[in-house]
């Protein structure tokens, strides 16, 4: 058991994939039987990974809470950290702190239908969210999920969005900036897609990914009747505690790592995609 409730818990890797050629997901399961049982996270949060010697960095929670399965974080290797991440393998094992943060605003989006759009691996933060709407589909209505990549390559889950596309009430479009020549889907970026999509006016909608892509489309939404008061935003920053302790990842008014990182639209509007900040 923990003397304080911010240090890092042991976690055990128990699954890995590659899921291209830098990003892998890990899946990890708490050793403590007691700290394994009462984890609770709601969809959107994230967790602190600690290497041991070498750091820790936030990371988003891919997995559906309710899954009651291994707590599964997908990592794209950019950093020191993030490589000695992908180097691990099953039974290795590292630290974990959290749930933090806030999440998708799960009661708002009940009974509604939901357009989510997301860029890159912008998409890992409402992975959960999707599964969790999935697992619950009698609770919500219309589901929209517009997805775009710079390179083909980098659609991770191509066969999760193909099982998505064939269900009932749920539309998947897909698009890539550079396709090649097996690409099926659509060319540009995920602005593109909005012409063909579904946007609920009554409804709400999750975007996640570059500031500057969740930027571009804000207003399509609101020119087609969203409110915006009913546009959710997933914002990243530098992390660097989870607690609000550092100051790394001050917004203006806000810190992303615990009033965030999802935020309404217009409680962060004024400091997206601004320099500085």
């Amino acid at each position: 058991m923990r003397s304080h409730p911010d240090l890092p818990l042991a976690a055990r890797v128990v699954g890995r994939v590659q899921e291209t050629r830098d990003i892998f997901s890990l899946r990890l399961a708490l050793l403590d039987a007691t700290e394994r049982a009462g984890y609770r996270s709601v969809p959107g949060q994230y967790n602190m990974l600690y290497l041991f010697g070498v750091g820790e960095v936030p990371i988003s929670i891919v997995s559906d809470p309710d899954d009651g399965g291994p707590l599964e974080h997908t990592i794209r290797a950019v950093g020191r950290v993030t490589h000695g991440l992908e180097r691990l393998r099953v039974g290795d094992t590292l630290g974990l702190r959290g749930p933090y943060g806030r999440g998708w605003p799960l009661d708002a989006a009940r009974g509604s239908d939901v357009i989510v759009v997301t860029g890159g691996l912008g998409c890992a933060p409402v992975i959960s969210m999707v599964r969790h709407m999935l697992r619950h589909r009698e609770t919500f209505g219309f589901i929209t999920l517009l997805q775009g990549v710079k390179h083909a390559e980098d659609l991770i889950w191509r066969r999760q969005y193909q099982t998505w596309a064939a269900l009932p009430d749920v539309q998947v479009l897909l698009a890539s900036d550079q396709g090649g020549m097996q690409w099926p889907h659509a060319m540009g970026n995920v602005t593109t897609l909005l012409d063909q999509a579904r946007i609920p006016a009554d409804g709400i909608a999750m975007l996640c990914g570059p500031e500057r892509m969740m930027k571009a489309v804000i207003p399509l939404l609101t020119d087609r009747g969203m409110d915006p008061f009913r546009i959710w935003l997933s914002i990243e920053r530098n992390m660097q505690c989870g607690i609000g302790h550092c100051g790394h990842c001050q917004v203006g008014p806000h810190f992303i790592c615990q009033d965030g990182p999802v935020f309404r639209y217009p409680d962060i509007a004024d400091w997206i995609d601004r320099e500085g900040f």
